[in-house]
């Protein structure tokens, strides 16, 4: 804080910044004094915030400084961009006229796999886990410096904790670095990386960006990276200096993900990259950002509307939204006009001003669109921090129980004021920590890129590894094509399950999955229990449904989509959960100040309280309505959804019957078991019996499948 103000009082020649930090710069009453001498501004990795709030927040603010220096230069830098011309936009006020500037290409980074000496042909996921861990030592015996990706953190334990098991010689050269670890650690691990002392660094995203470290010489992927611009982002890491060349190495968790780098590697070879779609219309964004502009010299409603209107975000900003907007912050609404801590703008001489220092001060402390999890500290009962775990994490663990963080095992020894305080653990029995946010949905581009190639897996060597897997689904039913619906009927074990293969990715295959289901038993009460995967999801039930072409056709129609999805969730409870996260960005719940933070089941009760008020007494708030806009949006990706059953109406329906589960419906029924209880055996037990059972059916000439054609 002391070399943040003394950054106001004395502006350096280049401030490196975010955007949570440029907005509260222009909270103040001197930020036009603050930004006279602004030349230009440089917005890094512009497509990590094109996509979401932060974004939004930018443009905001962007729009403000070009209000305050017309003639300001905004440039912006990406390297995994497709939709250029949409990027170009948001920086730029609508109707400037902007230039893309591109280099030259660079050669396409050198994608290989560890591919595991023996395949299954019944893969379920994490089953290969740290089994290929003789391969990845080997890769490590080679002199320089490895960034070993992961895509979550509690996966980025396992593997630190397993290298340093392995080759306990190596303790001192391999580091660990995520985002919940405590700064100094992260710092350290970095300079490591500076100085080329490092042999490996197990990282998540926290150094996918904006740390460019000539001394990295190979980069691993540990599990699928779900996306082409994240590969390509991650496998740009090394190579990083003039004339050098990128290179990945892939550690698949499961076969099939042996599928998804195969497909990631065509899709480079073609230049293919997702795009990143500015969100329009986030209110609560819009309040947030007026009153931090009425704190900063306060504003004239007519001029700032023109100024909000110059952005992508807002373009399309109507007068009554605008007007909702005023009210609500000087108002708080219909519904909240009584409370005097929702009026925090008032209005002088036609102008809007924040004159409470109490609501100033609150605003200032909860700038910004992150929101997440309440963080718990994690100390050392004798003193010292080792980083931060989410609430909801430590609320399930009592005392005594042992759980891996930082490379360490601890135990914990209590809570106390949003500190969970440990001590070093013993051997035993121990969790992993977790944090919400792990699940990785696979991108439209790289899913239909896996489906092209289960037409010819041949084409790539990580599909020739494949070749028993795919026998197998071939003897036994149908390789899932491009033009084909495949709709696997199989009993197991007294239950009735059906796996039908979209190729839509983890979150549109889960409404998918909800919807067919209604459908389905709507007309026939039925219970059905649910699995997904980013290719296909299972629909299980202890009765037979009937299934036949026209009654699937008409379950997978896009008519009533909306509708029907309304009314097979519980979209109100749905809303409610995403109501949290914009009341929080629209100031109407505050989080509490530095160190002394409300409890996650505090901000829920308020936020709930005040959706429950909202709802009854201002039905047409427009922060209700954006809470259920979120929920179809993101949630349940209501537009790839829509996307892939129009397209699904176009593609042939194949049934059929497979004598046992395929390889294609084994990890599905096997993510269902493992979420399952089981009284006398872990679901992995149960699985590993299954496998055991497949195989051996597997060995003869495969069955041919029934077909219901």
């Amino acid at each position: 804080s002391a070399r943040r103000a003394r950054q106001r009082r004395n502006p350096p020649d280049a401030l490196i910044t975010t955007p949570e930090s440029l907005s509260l710069l222009l909270s103040y009453a001197d930020a036009d004094q603050y930004f006279r001498s602004l030349d230009a501004v440089i917005v890094d990795e512009w497509h990590e915030l094109l996509g979401n709030k932060r974004g939004v927040q930018l443009q905001l603010c962007l729009s403000r400084l070009r209000r305050l220096r017309p003639a300001l230069q905004v440039w912006g830098l990406s390297a995994t961009l497709d939709n250029l011309e949409e990027a170009l936009a948001a920086l730029l006020a609508p109707g400037e006229e902007g230039v893309l500037v591109s280099g030259p290409a660079r050669k396409p980074a050198a994608i290989r796999s560890l591919v595991p000496e023996r395949v299954d042909a019944f893969p379920w996921s994490g089953h290969l886990g740290v089994r290929l861990l003789p391969q990845v030592i080997d890769a490590l015996e080679e002199p320089g410096t490895t960034l070993m990706f992961t895509n979550t953190r509690s996966q980025c334990e396992l593997w630190f904790e397993a290298l340093n098991r392995e080759r306990p010689d190596w303790i001192g050269q391999i580091a660990l670095h995520h985002g919940a670890l405590d700064r100094e650690h992260r710092a350290a691990v970095e300079e490591m990386l500076r100085r080329g002392t490092a042999r490996c660094v197990v990282c998540t995203s926290s150094l996918d960006l904006g740390v460019d470290f000539p001394a990295v010489d190979r980069v691993m992927q540990v599990g699928s990276p779900k996306g082409i611009a994240r590969l390509i982002q991650r496998a740009g890491r090394s190579g990083h200096q003039p004339g050098g060349r990128s290179s990945i190495t892939f550690v698949p968790t499961h076969a099939l993900e042996l599928l998804e780098i195969a497909a990631a590697r065509a899709l480079q070879a073609t230049g293919s990259v997702e795009a990143r779609r500015s969100p329009r219309l986030c209110l609560d964004v819009l309040v947030q950002h007026l009153v931090t502009l009425a704190l900063g010299g306060g504003f004239e409603a007519d001029t700032t509307l023109q100024e909000v209107r110059n952005t992508l975000a807002f373009a399309e900003l109507g007068e009554p939204d605008w007007r909702w907007a005023l009210d609500f912050i000087t108002r708080g609404g219909q519904a909240l006009k009584g409370y005097p801590q929702y009026r925090r703008v008032v209005m002088d001489n036609g102008v809007y001003r924040v004159a409470d220092r109490t609501i100033a001060m609150r605003h200032r402390m909860n700038i910004g669109t992150i929101v997440s999890d309440d963080m718990m500290r994690l100390a050392w009962r004798s003193g010292g921090t080792l980083g931060y775990v989410e609430e909801s994490f430590i609320s399930r663990l009592k005392k005594n129980d042992r759980f891996l963080f930082a490379g360490r095992l601890v135990t914990l020894v209590e809570t106390r004021d949003m500190t969970a305080y440990v001590k070093q653990g013993k051997p035993g029995r121990r969790v992993v920590a977790r944090w919400q946010g792990s699940k990785m949905p696979l991108s439209s581009e790289l899913a239909d890129s896996v489906l092209d190639l289960c037409r010819d897996p041949t084409r790539q060597p990580e599909g020739r590894s494949l070749a028993p897997l795919f026998a197998i689904q071939s003897a036994w039913s149908t390789v899932p094509r491009p033009d084909t619906l495949l709709v696997e009927s199989i009993s197991v074990r007294n239950t009735c399950s059906r796996f039908v293969y979209p190729f839509g990715g983890w979150v549109a295959n889960e409404g998918l999955a909800t919807l067919l289901a209604f459908r389905l038993t709507r007309d026939r009460p039925a219970t059905m229990r649910i699995a997904v995967n980013d290719y296909g999801l299972e629909l299980a039930s202890d009765e037979p449904v009937e299934l036949d072409h026209d009654a699937l056709r008409q379950a997978l129609s896009p008519d009533n989509l909306l509708t029907d999805l309304l009314d097979c969730l519980n979209s109100a409870e749905l809303a409610r959960r995403q109501f949290r996260e914009i009341a929080r960005i629209a100031g109407l719940v505050f989080q509490g100040f530095p160190g002394k933070r409300k409890a996650t089941r505090q901000v829920q009760a308020s936020s709930g309280l005040l959706f429950d008020v909202l709802a009854e007494y201002d039905s047409d708030n427009r922060l209700l309505q954006q809470a259920h806009d979120e929920v179809l949006e993101r949630s349940l990706d209501y537009r790839r959804l829509h996307e892939l059953m129009s397209a699904l109406t176009g593609r042939e329906v194949v049934l059929r019957q497979p004598p046992a589960l395929t390889p294609f419906a084994f990890p599905l029924w096997a993510s269902r078991v493992q979420s399952q209880t089981l009284s006398t055996e872990s679901g992995s037990q149960r699985i590993a019996r299954m496998v055991a059972r497949l195989e051996q059916r597997a060995r003869p000439l495969p069955m041919p499948a029934r077909s219901l054609c």
